[in-house]
């Protein structure tokens, strides 16, 4: 055998290899007890009006059937090696009525977050991280304006991504070094997928129903299952 086909051949082997050794973690988050009411928004006129009959309010819990939690930020905490470098398409982040969508979204350290205005309104977007290294931008968006480009290349759960027009716009980005997170849905079930095999702490993490850990091994195909069980604050 030539040496450039037994490169290509050991090349093709060892990512054969890696998609065999990697499998899926999926579960569903359930809130305890229930969740505090909401408040409305003190939406201006023209973001009232973008509502139309509908109210807006905070997003703090938004609990489905049977307690199912969404907006929970799951990631694997630690026991990850030789992560893959970030994928080139950006997370986005859309304003629409007023609003930031999604609310919590997650993203690897140096992949591009595209934050987009879809509505007739100006606005600012003013990420606020605490972690050193982490820039602060402020920049006004005009109304369906081009993206605003926002990188970030260390870690920190969750960045605040605001609108000082509009106060009561937020936003919150989870950073981690790798891919294997995910964001609960509606109706609380998440999937990180093609996970390597191995040993790994599993973290979620609510804004504001906090933390939970679990050790975990996933084994070299097939699922793993973590469902968890946060307590509504009282």
């Amino acid at each position: 055998m030539k040496k450039t086909a037994r490169i290509l051949f050991f090349g093709v082997f060892a990512a054969l290899a890696t998609v065999a050794s990697a499998g899926d973690i999926t579960g569903k988050i359930i809130l305890n007890g229930a969740p505090p009411k909401e408040s409305l928004l003190p939406l201006d006129p023209l973001c009232k009006q973008l509502h139309g009959s509908k109210s807006a309010t905070t997003r703090y819990f938004v609990v489905g059937k049977g307690g199912a939690l969404a907006d929970v930020f799951i990631h694997l905490k630690e026991g990850v090696k030789n992560p893959p470098p970030p994928s080139k398409k950006p997370v986005v982040i859309d304003q629409k009525k007023c609003e930031y969508l999604p609310y919590v979204v997650g993203v690897q350290t140096g992949q591009e977050i595209h934050v987009l205005n879809s509505d007739p309104v100006l606005h600012n977007v003013h990420p606020t991280p605490r972690v050193k290294g982490n820039p602060e931008k402020n920049f006004a968006q005009l109304p369906k304006g081009p993206p605003l480009k926002f990188k970030y290349d260390n870690p920190e759960i969750f960045i605040r991504f605001k609108c000082d027009i509009h106060p009561w716009m937020y936003a919150y980005v989870a950073v981690v070094p790798h891919p294997y997170f995910a964001v609960s849905g509606v109706d609380g079930s998440y999937t990180i997928k093609n996970v390597p095999a191995g040993k790994y702490t599993l973290e979620i993490y609510h804004r504001r129903a906090g933390k939970m850990e679990k050790e975990i091994e996933v084994g070299a195909s097939g699922k793993l299952t973590a469902n968890f069980t946060l307590n509504a604050p009282k």
